[in-house]
C-alpha cells in the first residue's frame, strides 16, 4: 500500500483490523480494549515510515496486513523488521499470514535488504508460522512484553536472510 493508501484506510480497515487481533490476544504492542481511534491513529503515523502489504475479501474488507520497517542507521541499511503482521480472526487458518509475510520478505530481498529481523510472544501461534516459514529464533526475553491482558510474557527474537 502506499502511505496515502495507509491514510486511508487507516481509520476504517487497517483499524478494524488492529482492533481485531487485540481483542483476540495478539501481542502487537497495545493493551485490550483497543480503542478504534487509537488503532486508527497508529496506522495513520506509520504511513510513509512503514512499508505496508494488505490484502482484502472481495468485497474490499481488509482481512490482514504486515508492515516492514527499514533501519535507517548507517551501519543498519541492509537491514529490516518484519512488524505487525496481523490477520483478522475470521480469516485465520487460510494461508494469509504466511502470503502476507512472503509479500514482504520477497520484497525485502528485491530491494536489497539481506537481513531480516522480528519479535513475537514465545508460544504464540505467530511464532509457530515464523518457524514454518523458516526464520531462525535467536533467543527468549522473558517478560518482555505485556499481552493485551497486561500480563508479562517472554519474546522470542527471529531473523532471517531473504533469499534474493
Amino acid at each position: 500500500m502506499t502511505a496515502e493508501e495507509v491514510r486511508l484506510k487507516a481509520a476504517d480497515g487497517l483499524g478494524a483490523l488492529l482492533v481485531d487481533a487485540v481483542a483476540g490476544g495478539a501481542s502487537v504492542g497495545f493493551l485490550a480494549p483497543l480503542d478504534p481511534a487509537e488503532a486508527a491513529a497508529w496506522w495513520a503515523e506509520a504511513a510513509g515510515v512503514r512499508e505496508v502489504w494488505a490484502a482484502a475479501d472481495p468485497a474490499g474488507r481488509l482481512l490482514g496486513a504486515v508492515t516492514l520497517v527499514r533501519d535507517t542507521k548507517a551501519n543498519g541499511r541492509h537491514r529490516g523488521e518484519i512488524a505487525k503482521l496481523v490477520v483478522h480472526r475470521d480469516a485465520r487458518g487460510r494461508g494469509l499470514g504466511r502470503r502476507l509475510l512472503a509479500a514482504a520478505e520477497a520484497h525485502a530481498a528485491a530491494t536489497g535488504l539481506t537481513l531480516l529481523v522480528l519479535d513475537t510472544q514465545t508460544g504464540s501461534p505467530a511464532e509457530r508460522l515464523y518457524r514454518a516459514a523458516g526464520w531462525t529464533p535467536a533467543g527468549t526475553v522473558p517478560d518482555f512484553a505485556a499481552a493485551p491482558d497486561g500480563a508479562l510474557h517472554p519474546t522470542t527474537l527471529y531473523y532471517r536472510r531473504p533469499a534474493g
